[in-house]
């Protein structure tokens, strides 16, 4: 009997320090440099390490570490370690190594069934690949490109067909930019109200400003709750919120409501019938539509929000940028003026604005701000542009953030925060290339990710900002209520997740120009 009492003693004091090793282990307090691993900071809370401070202000904490250990360090938050790279010369290596060493699916999983619900499948990333490749580039991206111009007459030029007056109207700058990208960005894609429902071709265009407009509202909703989301950190009441504004989109953009709409895009159909075609489940496949629509449209209002303000702020750049804008529409044989017809963007217009292409990346290198994190599959050797060789660890996650590394590096674009709008551009209208003690770089700005994880909408978004911007200036005098206003600080919650928003609207007028 006391030998069985002893054993079971033993058992279960063999089981609590196993349990207490394990717990230990995961909280890393066992964790220890290797030779030729990077600098590791553990923090000093087990486990959470620099959460707290990284979620506070990730570009602080990110230059605090790197003034700390170099270019190269790795550090624990919330119960992993990742390998933070800031050399811009490595980044290459980085975003070219093989999905068998560095794979970026891991993480960009657990965010899609975090924010939308959606568990991808084997054959999601070829159909989206693939599709994004059919329709959002080429012949597919001119189509696409018709059907935003359309949206945007629908939208933004209506009321000037119809006759009205040059008064001013005063809006918020912020919103008035998300509100209408997202609705124009969203018909586009998601199709328009059929005629012979709504009545009328007018009966169904104001259907569809209505319908657009209210899923905007509730867009909003959730994209203000995204970051918090997406690093589960949401309190019971907000995460109670986000459940019911999945829900409502989930229902919006159901198989059912979505084929019931006229002018569905290639991109949005394609998809949904490969989808099907894989046997993913109609519930699923609601939920795929949701990760979708912010996917596309989550970054492209605000990144026209500080395009336009960058302009307004700066009168040189708006004159010469509107100046490009009404060349490319005399050229064209189009004209904005009282009583004429509503002018027509084409893509191949929307080519021919080097000034605008330029501030339009000047923009992005200013407000972009996306994290690319690869999860380690296997040891794997990094060399860094000063020689450094480095071994990233199996089981940890790399990290690139090139709003510190590069966008913002004074060594590569002088004056960093000033806006330059033709700093991308040469005299004659040439793409401008950059060097960093002496040596060109291939990245300048990474405010598409880069590599196989590069956006694939990335050039409809781009022809859709650059639209809203065009008609915008061609359309509308446009100046701020407070000329003497401060451009609004960002908001440091969004870090890592596209372009930043700001922490307040500004206020601004704007009239028709004729």
């Amino acid at each position: 009997m006391g030998t069985a009492l002893m054993v079971l003693w033993m058992v279960l004091l063999c089981t609590l320090v196993s349990s207490l090793l394990g717990g230990l282990y995961v909280l890393g307090v066992f964790r220890r440099q290797r030779p030729n691993e990077p600098p590791l900071d553990k923090g000093t809370i087990p486990w959470l390490g620099h959460l707290l401070e990284f979620r506070k202000d990730s570009s602080e904490f990110l230059k605090r570490m790197q003034s700390k250990h170099g270019d190269v360090f790795t550090v624990l938050i919330g119960g992993h370690y990742f390998t933070f790279v800031m050399d811009p010369f490595s980044f290459g290596t980085i975003v070219k190594e093989s999905r068998s060493k560095l794979d970026f699916r891991t993480s960009a999983i657990q965010l899609v069934v975090q924010a939308f619900g959606y568990k991808p499948t084997k054959a999601t990333y070829s159909i989206v690949h693939t599709s994004s490749i059919k329709h959002l580039m080429g012949d597919g991206l001119t189509v696409l490109t018709q059907a935003t111009m359309e949206s945007f007459r629908k939208l933004l030029l209506f009321k000037l067909s119809s006759g009205e007056k040059r008064v001013w109207q005063e809006e918020n700058l912020f919103h008035y930019c998300y509100n209408i990208v997202f609705r124009a960005g969203y018909l586009a894609l998601y199709g328009t109200e059929p005629p012979r429902g709504a009545g009328s071709q007018e009966k169904a265009e104001e259907q569809d400003r209505l319908h657009s407009n209210q899923l905007f509202q509730e867009f909003r909703k959730y994209d203000c709750l995204f970051p918090r989301l997406a690093y589960a950190l949401l309190p019971p009441k907000d995460k109670r919120e986000a459940e019911r504004l999945k829900r409502h989109f989930w229902n919006v953009l159901s198989v059912k409501n979505v084929w019931q709409k006229d002018n569905i895009s290639g991109w949005i159909s394609d998809q949904d019938k490969l989808l099907a075609e894989n046997g993913v489940p109609e519930y699923m496949r609601e939920r795929f539509m949701f990760m979708l629509l912010w996917a596309s449209q989550g970054n492209t209002g605000p990144t026209a929000f500080w395009l336009l303000l960058y302009l307004l702020k700066h009168p040189e750049a708006l004159k010469t940028v509107r100046d490009e804008v009404d060349k490319v529409l005399r050229e064209s044989g189009q004209e904005v003026k009282a009583g004429s017809p509503p002018v027509t963007v084409t893509r191949d217009m929307l080519n021919q604005t080097p000034l605008l292409d330029s501030a339009l990346e000047e923009t992005l290198r200013l407000v972009a701000a996306p994290m690319l994190v690869r999860a380690v599959l296997e040891d794997t050797s990094l060399r860094t542009s000063s020689g450094t060789e480095f071994t990233l660890r199996r089981g940890d996650r790399v990290a690139l953030f090139p709003h510190i590394s590069m966008q913002m590096n004074p060594e590569i674009h002088e004056e960093p925060h000033k806006f330059k709008y033709d700093r991308f551009v040469n005299p004659d209208g040439t793409r401008r290339d950059f060097y960093r003690n002496g040596k060109k770089l291939k990245f300048v700005s990474m405010p598409w990710g880069a590599g196989v994880s590069t956006c694939p909408g990335r050039f409809f978004a781009t022809a859709e900002m650059k639209l809203f911007v065009f008609l915008m200036l061609s359309h509308f005098d446009l100046e701020l209520v407070d000329e003497e206003e401060e451009i609004p600080a960002i908001d440091i919650s969004r870090w890592g997740f596209g372009t930043m928003q700001p922490v307040r609207d500004v206020r601004f007028r704007h009239r028709p120009r004729f």
